[in-house]
């Protein structure tokens, strides 16, 4: 399921919620618009998620139909939640990757336990400054965006302190082809494979490497990261996902355990490891 899929099944939600209402009020489409003052395509358009809708039209469109005003919140929230859902890269970045990484040290000092899977690189927590400077400076460069790779690349590594201070826990899963896909030189991965040795070894990190070998009872996804159990974000190449529905927080966990279960630890991880750095 690409990311983008999932801002167009909470839209596809909230429209379902919204026909509900108005088939239980009585009323059809065509009354609903005629009561709110629109054309009666526009109705047709809210409940078959073929539009974002604003507050504005969901208030109306409830106090057509009678709804309880429960129902009124709590659909203006699963709105607003759709909107901040997904925010397009060049808008984020328009200030630098610096701003950009340091925008989200506030998300990551609140939340107690992450689990990251991540299919192509190694997570920004356990970033080496090289390897996350060579990263952060090609992504600009891609991007158009202002170079700010170094700032960028130590306000990303400043985050490591979160490993070492509070109550933060890390379940991490990764591809054993993140420790072969070289970023920067042989050895700058050399550096990062080793920091990889060091980190798994901390009492807050469980770090686990699906290998090329094992028999996979699921495909590799997209990289996503669970807070807290609450949301799921992704990082698209167009765009930051934030996931928040009841439904696809469950699937996401479901297909985490999925991974995990594929994942070695401990000794035969760091065999991995090993591996990867005297392939170098």
């Amino acid at each position: 399921m690409h990311p983008s899929s999932s801002v167009q099944q909470a839209r596809d939600a909230l429209a379902a919620r919204l026909r509900e209402i108005r088939l239980d009020s009585g009323l059809s489409a065509r009354e609903v618009a005629s009561m709110c003052g629109w054309h009666e395509s526009k109705s047709s358009r809210i409940q078959s998620g073929r539009q974002a809708i604003a507050d504005s039209d969901i208030k109306a469109w409830c106090a057509a139909c009678g709804a309880a005003e429960q129902d009124v919140a709590e659909l203006v929230s699963m709105n607003r939640q759709l909107d901040s859902a997904y925010i397009e890269w060049r808008r984020m970045q328009r200030g630098g990757l610096k701003r950009l990484q340091a925008a989200v040290i506030p998300l990551w000092e609140q939340t107690s336990n992450f689990w990251i899977y991540e299919p192509g690189v190694v997570p920004g927590f356990f970033q080496t400054h090289g390897y996350a400077r060579a990263l952060l400076t090609r992504i600009a460069e891609f991007f158009s965006t202002p170079d700010d790779g170094d700032e960028a690349a130590l306000a990303r590594v400043e985050r490591e302190r979160l490993l070492y201070t509070g109550d933060h826990r890390f379940a991490v899963v990764i591809e054993e082809s993140v420790l072969r896909t070289s970023i920067g030189n042989a050895d700058l991965m050399a550096g990062q494979l080793g920091h990889l040795l060091d980190v798994m070894a901390l009492p807050s990190v469980s770090l686990g490497i699906i290998p090329f070998t094992v028999f996979r009872s699921m495909w590799p996804v997209e990289g996503f990261w669970i807070l807290d159990g609450k949301q799921v974000v992704m990082e698209t190449v167009s765009a930051k996902i934030t996931v928040q529905q009841t439904g696809e927080l469950d699937l996401y966990r479901r297909t985490f355990s999925e991974l995990s279960s594929m994942a070695v630890h401990g000794e035969r991880a760091r065999n991995l490891i090993t591996a990867a750095i005297a392939a170098l």
